[in-house]
C-alpha cells in the first residue's frame, strides 16, 4: 500500500472516526485547515500537495446537518481545484436520506438534490454505510458503495449472546429486509412490529407478528432519531412476554430528548455505530454504547485505493 498515492482528509463532523480509520490504515490524516469566518462562512485550506493523489474525505452529514454538508462540499471543491486524481466522499451517515421520495404534493426529494451537490462539488466516488433507502444509490451518477453494518453487529451479538436464543425484530414493516438479513446470518427467528404512524415523529405500536414470549429480542434498524418508535416497540415486546429487549441501530441521530427517552425505556441496551460522533449525553447514558465501523470503512478505503474488489465487505 505504500506505493499507492493516497491521502485521508477529515472534516469536523466526526474526527474520532476519521482518526480511527487513519490508525487502521497506518496513514496520517492530511494537514488541512477547516474554519469559519466571523459570519460563519466555511473556509478550507489544504496544507499538502494533492495533485495526482487519491483523496478520501471523511465527513458525516449529521447534526448540524447543513453546516457539515456545506463543509463537505467546500472541501470537495478545494480538492478538485487542487488537481486531485480521484476524490472519494466517505459519508458514514448520509443526511437527508429520509427525504428519498415525494411524500406529498410540492415536496422535495432532498436525498437526490444532495447527491447532485456532492457530485457537482467534485466527488468521483461515494462510500457510505446503510443508506436509509437502497434507491439512493441510483440518485448518484458516480460509483457509490453502500456498506452494511450487519457484519459488525453480528460479531457483537454473537459474542454478547453466545449460547442464547435471540429473536431479531423489525420495528416496522419497512425494515423487514434488514432484520431478516441479520436473522439469517445469526440463524435466529424473526418478528415484525406493525405500527401506524399518525404524523412525523410520532408512532403507535399496533401489533406484533411472531411469538416473542420468553425470548431475548433484538430490535434492528438503520436510524434512531427521536427514539419514539424504539421505545414504543420495546414496551410492546415486554408486554408480549419478551425476557429482554435490546436494539442495534446503525446511525444514532438521537435528537431532542431521545437520550432521556431511551434511558428511561425498557431497552436493556441500545447499540449504535460511530458513524455519528457520540454526544456527551450519549457517552454517559447507562444503556447506550457505540461500536466502531472504522475497520469496515478503513478496509473499504484500502481496497478502493488499491483498485481491488470491495464486494466481499458486503457479505
Amino acid at each position: 500500500m505504500d506505493n499507492i498515492r493516497m491521502k485521508i482528509l477529515a472534516g469536523n463532523s466526526n474526527r474520532p472516526l476519521a482518526e480511527a480509520i487513519s490508525a487502521y490504515l497506518n496513514r496520517p490524516l492530511a494537514k488541512a485547515d477547516i474554519r469559519r469566518f466571523a459570519d460563519m462562512e466555511i473556509f478550507v485550506e489544504i496544507h499538502e500537495n494533492v495533485r495526482g493523489e487519491d483523496v478520501f474525505v471523511i465527513q458525516s452529514t449529521s447534526h448540524p446537518a447543513n453546516d457539515n454538508l456545506m463543509e463537505l462540499l467546500v472541501t470537495l471543491d478545494a480538492l478538485k481545484r487542487g488537481s486531485a486524481r480521484r476524490i472519494t466522499a466517505v459519508v458514514p451517515y448520509y443526511g437527508y436520506a429520509r427525504q428519498d421520495r415525494k411524500s406529498g404534493p410540492r415536496t422535495p426529494i432532498s436525498a437526490k438534490m444532495v447527491a447532485n451537490l456532492i457530485t457537482t462539488a467534485g466527488a468521483d466516488r461515494v462510500l457510505t454505510i446503510d443508506l436509509h433507502a437502497g434507491q439512493i444509490q441510483g440518485f448518484f451518477d458516480i460509483p457509490t458503495d453502500n456498506l452494511f453494518a450487519a457484519p459488525v453487529f453480528c460479531e457483537d451479538i454473537a459474542a454478547r449472546y453466545a449460547g442464547e436464543e435471540v429473536m431479531m425484530v423489525s420495528p416496522d414493516v419497512g425494515g423487514v429486509v434488514r432484520a431478516r438479513a441479520l436473522a439469517s446470518r445469526l440463524d435466529a427467528d424473526l418478528a415484525i412490529i406493525d405500527k401506524r404512524r399518525e404524523r412525523a415523529g410520532v408512532s403507535e405500536v399496533m401489533n406484533i407478528i411472531g411469538d416473542v414470549s420468553g425470548r431475548r429480542c433484538i430490535l434492528v434498524d438503520d436510524i434512531v432519531d427521536s427514539g419514539g418508535t424504539l421505545c414504543n416497540a420495546a414496551e410492546a415486546l415486554m408486554e408480549a412476554g419478551a425476557v429482554s429487549v435490546d436494539a442495534y441501530i446503525t446511525h444514532g441521530v438521537l435528537s431532542g430528548g431521545a437520550v432521556a427517552r431511551i434511558t428511561s425505556s425498557p431497552l436493556a441496551s441500545l447499540v449504535t455505530t460511530d458513524s455519528i460522533e457520540a454526544t456527551a449525553a450519549v457517552r454517559v447514558a447507562h444503556n447506550i454504547r457505540q461500536i466502531s465501523v472504522a475497520p469496515l470503512l478503513g478496509e473499504a478505503v484500502r481496497r478502493i485505493s488499491e483498485e481491488r474488489s470491495v464486494s466481499s465487505l458486503f457479505g
